[in-house]
């Protein structure tokens, strides 16, 4: 496994993160290892975009909503 160094992270910053891990009863190192697994794991935003478009293409027109919607209208 990789070892990874920030350097010049300000002192309130570092008291923050560490009252974080307290609070979640880990160490500072197991609670920033998590931060970043999480964050590895997270798609980008543009890979969502692409995803949702993939998997949502419809052919269904506008009109075949709206001729629809009067069927229903009319069947009351």
């Amino acid at each position: 496994m990789t070892a990874i160094t920030i350097r010049d992270v300000p002192d309130g910053t570092l008291d923050a993160l560490k009252v974080k891990a307290a609070q979640s009863g880990r160490s500072l190192q197991a609670y920033l290892l998590d931060l970043v697994t999480r964050d590895a794991r997270t798609p980008l935003l543009s890979d969502m975009m692409a995803r949702l478009d993939r998997e949502t293409h419809s052919d269904v027109s506008t009109g075949d909503i709206l001729a629809a919607i009067d069927e229903g209208r009319e069947r009351r």
